[in-house]
């Protein structure tokens, strides 16, 4: 099949290269074994800077063709497009002490095995590295001349990548310490600049939710600061759009200044999550405006249908920094008839610029609002420049829709509209819940990872997820049955009979040299930890016991694992604390009744990070295994219960008396009143 027959636009880029590509497929990798040639498995996707640079110079230089051409069969791979593939040769990589990434570079056997990797390689040698030219030329000799090793490397490579998936891996729930893995991921955390300690920074919201879960159990005041500490660098600094919204990939600096121009459809998502969570405990105004700009920005600039779109590349790290940074005279000109001297100070523009020359606006060095009068110029100021920005080539979007992005952003969008009570996003994220299962949806509940592409574990368990947070916000049944559906295929066709966990292709796909099994995030959540979440609300929704049990077992699989590394696993943490934490608020009451939107609204109103709502018509009945089975309204009035290991409260009539006793550790209760009294 021709590139330019793909669907795929990072595959489809390298159509004009002289290399003759194949696609990972049964006849590429048949065409190996046939030959005896061994493969360079090249791995990228449409938004990675250093692919592209990869893609203009090595492998668009004629020397580099002819030696692959001749020697090796060459195939692309798409990250976003086969997850599966990337994720268990990045673990390969990981092992051959390589820090993987993209581009990345594996020479394997004709059967899969590999042997050498390698990422970006200059076109020529230089101080930082041997040549992409050179690699191929010293891989050719070691496939030629040293067979004996090359076979050897690849029965190891292959045992050793089946021991880091498929090893045991379990630990009693009584051993898994939440507190204590909190302190051991804040120790990791830069006091002064917030993120992970590194000249990086990626924002981290699944172990930054870690934090803010344990601030909210234990009231412990330094969680508290590494959490504000990073939101005030993700939310002020170079990291976030301040002209257009939403949030770039990762910080090139320690300090948050310069961005790496690439904007994911799963970061918008988790951060949109944490920033409505600590809206609930403080009223954070700023929490508030970064998720309706980013919300806004979604609708704008993503929307595929009713769906949203994949990315938005950095492609050329240079050239898109110019569609989002400006000259002095580029700001004066846009904001032309305004104040615009206010806007260079608050957001940080001088004539020298701060990031590659030019100026990204941020407001690191000015991050306390301005007065009401002030913040309403300089909202206007950015829809000025907003206007003036979109006349200029906007960076490649990838209009690929995704079925695990867009799970992870259905769910965030859906909570996000109940919390601020904007019932158009809950509208939104439904659309494309059914823009999902039309486009993407097979037969038997089957699920496609985008068009043509056989669905990964991440799909069904993140598309569940978003199914039960819109029961719990529109209380539609109809997708409480997809949930339960989807779960129901995972069951069937991801479990690991074996060892337990779920395996992340199904059993019914063509096999790769491992079936692995993910517990950490890479970077979007990892099923095993999402998974969590989704057995324990099918438990506390249907009241069976079936889905409990899973959710333990799944829990003592994976726990010994996600307490070894646990910077790579945010989402089991957060996933195991809800399992064991979980409780669920039931309100019995008309839906039209204002009184039980009252009880609704006091839920909805708190940082409840293990609990859900169910709302309940009267007369509506709950299955017989469930705590609350049988309780009705007290007296005809709208009425609430708290329930939690298997246990309800009694009945509950007053908002007032709910909100109450959905309290916060007592530590917490005096410093959140206080808060509030200030916002």
């Amino acid at each position: 099949m021709s590139l330019n027959d793909s669907n795929s636009p990072f595959i489809s880029s390298h159509k004009d290269n002289p290399i003759k590509w194949r696609e990972w497929g049964p006849e590429a990798l048949g065409e190996a074994r046939a030959s005896g040639k061994p493969i360079l498995l090249s791995l990228g996707y449409v938004g990675c800077h250093w692919c592209h640079a990869l893609n203009r110079e090595s492998f668009s230089d004629a020397e580099v063709a002819a030696l692959l051409n001749d020697n090796f069969i060459p195939i692309l791979v798409d990250r976003d497009q086969r997850p599966d593939v990337d994720m268990l040769y990045q673990g390969a990589a990981g092992i051959m002490q390589h820090q993987g990434g993209w581009p990345l570079n594996v020479f394997l056997h004709p059967d899969g095995r590999p042997f050498w990797v390698a990422g970006y390689q200059p076109l020529e040698d230089n101080a930082q590295g041997p040549s992409f030219r050179r690699v191929v030329r010293e891989t050719l000799d070691l496939w030629n001349n040293d067979r004996t090793r090359v076979d050897t490397t690849g029965d190891q490579i292959r045992q050793a990548v089946d021991v880091l998936y498929n090893r045991d891996m379990t630990m009693a729930r009584e051993q898994m310490n939440l507190d204590l893995a909190a302190v051991r991921i804040g120790q990791r955390h830069d006091i002064f600049f917030g993120g992970l300690q590194g000249p990086v920074k990626f924002p981290n919201p699944l172990l930054l939710e870690v934090l803010w879960r344990a601030y909210l159990r234990t009231g412990t005041q330094q969680f508290s600061q590494l959490i504000f500490t990073s939101l005030d660098s993700i939310l002020f600094g170079g990291t976030y759009d301040h002209v257009g919204g939403g949030f770039f990939r990762h910080a090139m600096d320690e300090r948050w200044m310069e961005p790496s121009f690439e904007k994911m459809l799963y970061d918008q998502a988790l951060m949109i999550d944490l920033c409505s969570g600590i809206w609930q405990f403080n009223r954070n105004e700023l929490c508030r405006q970064r998720v309706t700009e980013t919300i806004s920005f979604l609708q704008r600039e993503m929307q595929v249908g009713g769906a949203f779109a994949a990315s938005i590349s950095s492609g050329s790290q240079t050239e898109d920094g110019k569609y989002y940074t400006w000259s002095e005279a580029e700001i004066d000109a846009g904001l032309v008839g305004t104040f615009s001297a206010r806007f260079k100070q608050v957001y940080g523009i001088t004539r020298d610029g701060n990031v590659q020359g030019r100026n990204l606006p941020q407001r690191l060095g000015n991050p306390v609002p301005a007065n009401d009068a002030d913040e309403a110029l300089l909202a206007k100021q950015r829809d000025m420049l907003l206007a003036a920005r979109a006349k200029r080539t906007a960076p490649f979007r990838d209009a690929r829709v995704l079925a695990d992005q867009n799970g992870l952003i259905i769910a965030a969008i859906a909570r996000a509209g109940r919390i601020f009570e904007k019932p158009e996003w809950i509208e939104a994220a439904i659309k494309a819940f059914d823009a999902v299962v039309a486009t993407l949806g097979l037969p038997d509940n089957r699920l496609q990872h985008t068009a043509g592409a056989r669905g990964v574990v991440n799909d069904y368990a993140d598309m569940a997820r978003a199914a039960l947070t819109l029961r719990e916000v529109t209380g539609d049944e109809r997708f409480l049955d997809q949930a339960r559906a989807w779960t129901k295929a995972l069951d069937d066709h991801f479990w690991n009979n074996q060892i337990n966990g779920y395996a992340f292709y199904p059993d019914d796909s063509d096999p790769l040299f491992v079936r692995p099994r993910m517990v950490f995030d890479n970077p979007s959540p990892a099923a095993n930890g999402t998974m969590l979440f989704v057995l324990t609300r099918l438990a506390m929704m249907t009241g069976e016991v079936d889905y409990m049990n899973r959710a333990s077992t799944l829990a003592a699989t994976f726990g010994n694992e996600a307490n070894r590394m646990l910077q790579g696993a945010g989402s089991f943490l957060n996933g195991f604390e809800y399992l064991i934490n979980a409780l669920v608020i039931v309100v019995i009451g008309h839906k039209g009744h204002a009184r039980t939107q009252e009880l609704l609204r006091a839920f909805w109103s708190r940082p409840m990070p293990n609990a859900m709502v169910v709302q309940l018509e009267p007369g509506d009945a709950l299955p017989a295994g469930h705590p609350a089975a049988g309780r009705g309204m007290e007296d005809g009035h709208p009425t609430a219960y708290i329930c939690q290991t298997g246990q309800c409260s009694q009945p509950i009539t007053n908002a007032a008396d709910l909100a109450a006793a959905l309290t916060l550790p007592p530590q917490l209760r005096q410093q959140q009143q206080q808060v509030r009294a200030t916002a």
